[in-house]
């Protein structure tokens, strides 16, 4: 680790929280209907699809709302990767997708999970990619901020019947927030290097004579939403370690920001809309705290290098660069790893089946803490809401009171519903990877032995259940079995979670909001801040402590020893 490296890790975190502030604010204004400069669009679009914006929906209709929008999005865009074959805009001539990897692939983008079991260049054809994928990434990240937005007007007021219009909610975040943001910086991408055109892939001479095919496509608008949105979803096989998708060190800084900037925004966006603007520095505290320990973590691990190398002999300065690009530096690997498996992107600019077992298990463990550091858009607030409710319940057993959070009594429901949606994430990745890892059609999709091919089966139901959608490497995907249950993985883990979410939200609404008295626990200062990151930490490491010992922690005592998988 050198000065410099920190230098740059720095200079991104200090661009994201800068630019957080003013959109936290911008967001808030859509969220309230006062930010009206396409209005005339957005009349429009409420014409077509007969809604009216004004007309609210308490939790149950506005989570139906949510899942008809999803489920109509899944069917269009397996209809659409099952026909490309026959479809325009298939200049490279792929074929239809097969029934379980069409399945998969809609769930994992209407999911925002972007879990990819094929490479984009040589299995989906431009059309599915622009009409299908992107479009998909636009409506999945606009669905979970809308949710967000839902979760967040519940603690505003007491006395609430209803949540807002989900339709509205979903109209204004694409038209407003998300399209913007993704014009502008498509734009920068192809500025930057990053190509945007409909033309079919060329034919280069390499020097010893051969001919390669070098794909292209119109790939920069679609890098644009997939960091924004937090889907991570590369227009090419390897993500942003592709050339074309991450052309150098400045583009993977800009992929950094764009990928974190609105998670930490909403932070700011709940306490707008609480007025409390002390509750979202506290959130984002918590948030920037681990992603600073994950970045550290990673930094420290991969910089150490190969144990095995230095027993050889081998000069171990330059770290472990098996699997990354020289060109982003051991610095933005970590920040960009961390911040990826942190907000649930998936984007990766290296390969994380090289990395050290240390540093391979850091993105492993932030995953599986709920993707709340700082999350998916939208996703990661209201699943940081979720600790907050229990993190003032243990607080309220320990000085025997009922807890309370932003004025809100927190009872009994909302922890039973709390406790439903936070069990999904290990009952679906403990159960569905202790299935795989002794079935023999599942367990032969592993590549390595020992703890290195157990940690490659738990981080794929990790990343399907944690709609994180990255890839651990060395593991087949694109089989019946992989496809069928990573797809039900990445249902669970988006729908499962969400619907007692809102069931807590509705119950939070209804419920009057008491003033803050003399003894109210304060959930702004440094005390709950570190009690909050110490029930995430607590509650992930009770779930998954295990099964990282049997895998990644397993592995490196024995690469210590000399033992290599």
């Amino acid at each position: 680790m050198t000065l410099i490296g920190w230098a740059q890790i720095a200079l991104v975190l200090t661009l994201v929280l800068a630019a957080a502030m003013p959109l936290g604010r911008y967001i808030a204004a859509v969220a309230d209907g006062r930010v009206a400069w396409l209005r005339p669009m957005e009349t429009l679009l409420y014409r077509l699809g007969g809604i009216d914006p004004s007309r609210g929906q308490d939790w149950k209709g506005y989570a139906l709302a949510m899942l008809t929008a999803n489920a109509a999005g899944f069917l269009l865009l397996f209809a659409i990767l099952r026909l490309q074959g026959v479809l325009p805009l298939n200049p490279q001539g792929v074929p239809g997708m097969s029934s379980w990897l069409a399945f998969n692939t809609a769930v994992s983008f209407v999911t925002n999970t972007n879990w990819q079991a094929y490479s984009g260049e040589v299995a989906a054809s431009y059309l599915a990619q622009m009409a299908g994928l992107a479009v998909q990434n636009f409506l999945s990240a606009a669905t979970g901020i809308a949710l967000a937005l839902a979760v967040s007007r519940a603690f505003a007021r007491g006395g609430l019947r209803e949540l807002g219009s989900f339709w509205a909610d979903l109209t204004r975040v694409t038209l407003y927030i998300l399209l913007p943001l993704a014009l502008v910086l498509g734009a920068a991408f192809v500025a930057l290097g990053i190509p945007q055109t409909f033309a079919g892939p060329v034919t280069a001479t390499t020097l010893e004579g051969a001919e390669q095919l070098i794909p292209l496509g119109p790939a920069a608008f679609q890098v644009a939403i997939k960091h924004l949105g937090t889907n991570g979803g590369g227009f090419f096989g390897v993500n942003s370690l592709h050339p074309f998708e991450g052309p150098d060190a400045l583009v993977t800084a800009l992929q950094i920001w764009a990928q974190a900037v609105i998670p930490f925004a909403l932070c700011l966006t709940f306490a707008r809309i609480v007025g409390d603007r002390r509750q979202g520095r506290a959130l984002q505290a918590v948030m920037l705290g681990f992603v600073v320990a994950a970045t550290a973590a990673i930094y420290a691990a991969e910089a150490a290098g190969n144990p095995a190398f230095a027993a050889l002999g081998v000069d171990p300065a330059m770290g472990n660069m098996e699997g990354k690009d020289i060109r982003f530096g051991l610095p933005l690997v970590a920040l960009f790893t961390a911040t990826t498996t942190g907000a649930s992107c998936g984007a990766v600019n290296a390969m994380l089946d090289s990395f050290t077992p240390l540093g391979g298990m850091v993105p492993l463990f932030l995953i599986q803490l709920g993707e709340v550091l700082p999350g998916g858009v939208g996703s990661g607030l209201y699943g940081m809401l979720v600790f907050a409710l229990l993190a003032v319940f243990v607080a309220g057993l320990m000085v025997g009171r009922t807890p309370e959070y932003l004025g809100k009594k927190v009872q009994a429901r909302e922890i039973k519903l709390a406790m439903l949606a936070v069990l999904v994430l290990p009952a679906t990745i403990l159960g569905f990877t202790a299935i795989s890892v002794v079935l023999p059609q599942a367990a032969s999709s592993i590549q390595d032995a020992g703890p290195h091919g157990l940690t490659e089966m738990l981080y794929a139901y990790t990343s399907a259940a944690g709609n994180n959608g990255s890839a651990f490497g060395g593991l087949a995907a694109d089989t019946p079995w992989m496809n069928a249950t990573l797809g039900i993985a990445m249902l669970l883990g988006r729908f499962g979670y969400v619907v007692p979410v809102m069931a807590i939200a509705g119950s939070l609404a209804a419920k009057p909001r008491a003033p803050e008295g003399a003894g109210t626990f304060p959930t702004h200062g440094p005390l709950f801040v570190g009690l909050l990151a110490g029930v995430i930490l607590i509650l992930g490491g009770l779930q998954f402590l295990p099964s990282l010992s049997l895998g990644p922690i397993a592995e490196h005592f024995a690469l210590l020893a000399g033992k290599t998988f």
